[in-house]
């Protein structure tokens, strides 16, 4: 192992390793399977990619993650080590001469995706290579019960008969007892090492706030104001509206979401990573393969739609050991609107039925044929010509995705995007003398926050509809509006684009993933429930709750979540005494609501809350309109 640690050393510049990273090296370098479970920010790369390094031969990565893939490429070529990847849209010339390169170009990493191994061309030269190890990154996808199964996954089991000698390495952050069995059957791995790190974080404390404002509970949690920061949100949108708001709070802040070009994405990065700035408030979109050690909160305004997404996310602080935070911010009304976003709108067998026959027509593709064509075309139009829900219709085009029957571009090529390049003020004076523009242009800036800011791409469908315009008309505005040099203005008849992988055969193409579809749908019912037990149930510590849901059995809480906090800080009567006399004191200047009580008393907030309710109840103080308090008698508490 002196041999790894100079290697290690010599690419990496570190001079140890990370728990659990030295056994998996081991066992692979003695031709062992393992499967690896190591959480997130836990070097899960550096596990397989040493031990090739360590031997003659290539190693074999299979991804998910095209982005991922390209980022380790880079990073390992970065480090003069030979290594490329298969992506999506190459030509036949261009795989067959890649993979010549894997072979006789002394290339030691290969990454790709476990739909070219479906390809004749990728097997045959697979046999011809001197594989040293296959990797299996986001193991977790191979797994009918892990939370972002891919069926195509279940094809690498073909390397398994290709080059038996070679052992696997199946890694992954997140995965339950039902997921491993199932990983060791489907890679047929029956004897895997299962190395394992403890999912615990003792670092971090896992809190759940209920807020009815979210962004007044968000202020309170970014008092400390150098500190590094993530903010989930669900949308693109929301990311430009809670970065504006916190800008206008005097907090340095910047989006960071899928439709940003890769351009300005490495850039933001860079700049948040050498903290030019502290808040990154993003989608999902943002954190894959980012390591970034004094993270000191991460915070959730939605609802996260797995307990293993979520996992994931929070522990993208703290990764220097030292203590963070995880906030989930939530209320009741996110609960409908969690099941609205990710079970109301799943599509059943027959709309992804549906909606195959009519991208088949849509395209005039006849039975039997379209395979490997690829298509460029207006999503929302496609959607106005068959009268097809946009949301479910998009969900059911993922599926097809997933079960690999069609490939669909993984963010829009060619998007319609526009950013008001005036000031407000300027904008009101050219509406008073272009009142033609006036629906439309309210439209959009209630519809799009940060539009002034940024350059955002929209949904035009959407947008005509809201402002009761057609099409034609929309951008005919549009248009006048950028000559006018009032908006900086790009239009794209088509935004999206599909490649079928196979062959047009209606029903037949489809029948065979229905058991997958219904099982997925099932499957994702069982994790938003798990998700709404977490956030609800208040008398078991965070911490526990997640490691029992990872299949870890604990017994002693972590002392420092919100349910711990709470229980290790009851109150006193002397304390409630307290309390009540600030509170007496400040309403018998004037009626406060409970947020005004809260920001003018030193006694934590939850203690603030639960004095209140008891003098509520003792009909001391009374709550009048607009949520205020008023003191009805003065009297020792």
């Amino acid at each position: 192992m002196q041999k790894a640690l100079k290697i290690l050393k010599r690419h990496w510049g570190y001079l140890e390793f990370r728990p659990q990273q030295l056994p998996v090296i081991e066992a692979l370098v003695a031709k062992k399977d393992v499967i690896a479970l190591l959480p997130t920010g836990g070097g899960k790369s550096v596990c397989f990619q040493i031990p090739a390094l360590l031997q003659e031969g290539i190693c074999i990565v299979v991804s998910p993650l095209i982005a991922l893939m390209k980022d380790q490429v880079n990073a390992l070529q970065q480090k003069n080590i030979k290594a490329m990847a298969l992506t999506g849209g190459m030509r036949y010339d261009d795989v067959d001469k890649q993979l010549d390169n894997c072979i006789y170009g002394n290339y030691k990493f290969l990454y790709l995706s476990p739909e070219r191994l479906q390809q004749d061309l990728v097997q045959q030269r697979i046999k011809q290579m001197n594989v040293n190890l296959v990797a299996i990154d986001e193991a977790h996808c191979i797994s009918q019960w892990g939370h972002d199964f891919r069926p195509a996954y279940r094809n690498i089991s073909l390397l398994r008969e290709l080059k038996p000698e070679a052992p696997f390495a199946a890694l992954t952050a997140t995965a339950t007892t039902e997921v491993i069995q199932d990983m060791k059957a489907e890679l047929q791995i029956p004897n895997a090492i299962v190395i394992k790190r403890s999912f615990e974080r003792s670092n971090i404390a896992y809190n759940v706030l209920n807020a009815e404002d979210k962004y007044y509970r968000l202020l309170q949690l970014l008092k400390k104001k150098n500190e590094s920061v993530i903010i989930y949100v669900r949308s693109r949108n929301a990311t430009m509206e809670t970065t504006t708001f916190l800008r206008k709070n005097s907090h340095s802040a910047e989006a960071f979401h899928g439709g940003l070009k890769n351009e300005e994405k490495a850039l933001r990065l860079e700049k948040w990573l050498n903290n030019d700035f502290n808040i990154m408030v993003a989608t999902t979109a943002f954190g894959m393969g980012i390591d970034k050690p004094d993270v000191r909160q991460v915070i959730h305004l939605n609802l996260p739609e797995s307990l293993e997404s979520y996992f994931q996310e929070a522990g993208r602080a703290g990764r220097d050991e030292k203590p963070a935070v995880a906030t989930i911010v939530t209320n009741p009304g996110d609960i409908p609107v969690l099941k609205n976003q990710f079970l109301i709108n799943l599509p059943k067998v027959e709309d992804v039925k549906l909606v195959y026959k009519k991208l088949n027509s849509y395209f005039r593709i006849a039975y039997g044929e379209g395979e490997n064509e690829n298509h460029d075309f207006n999503f929302s139009e496609f959607c106005t010509q068959y009268e097809l829900n946009s949301i479910k219709t998009f969900n059911a085009m993922q599926m097809l995705d997933r079960c690999s029957i069609i490939r669909l571009s993984q963010q829009f090529q060619r998007k319609t995007e526009l950013q008001f390049i005036v000031s407000d003020k300027q904008l009101s004076y050219y509406l008073r003398d272009n009142s033609t523009s006036d629906k439309l242009v309210k439209a959009i800036l209630r519809t799009y926050g940060g539009i002034f800011e940024n350059k955002i791409s929209i949904n035009l469908g959407a947008v005509c509809k809201k402002a009761g315009l057609a099409e034609e008309e929309t951008i005919d505005i549009l248009k006048k509006l950028g000559r006018d040099q009032i908006i900086d203005f790009a239009y794209f008849q088509n935004d999206a684009s599909v490649n079928f992988l196979v062959p047009r055969e209606d029903d037949i193409t489809i029948n065979p993933v229905a058991a997958f579809i219904k099982l997925h749908h099932q499957n994702k019912k069982q994790k938003i429930e798990a998700v709404i037990e977490y956030v609800n149930k208040n008398d078991v510590c965070r911490n526990l709750q997640l490691l029992n849901y990872f299949g870890e059995k604990p017994k002693i809480p972590c002392g420092i979540c919100s349910v711990c906090s709470v229980k290790n800080s009851r109150l006193n009567k002397e304390q409630m005494n307290e309390i009540y006399k600030e509170i007496a004191a400040l309403l018998k200047k004037r009626e406060l609501t409970s947020r005004e009580l809260v920001e003018n008393i030193t006694f934590p907030e939850q203690h603030i809350l639960k004095v209140l309710q008891l003098l509520t109840e003792k009909r001391i103080i009374d709550r009048i309109e607009s949520n205020r308090f008023k003191l009805i008698k003065n009297e020792r508490y």
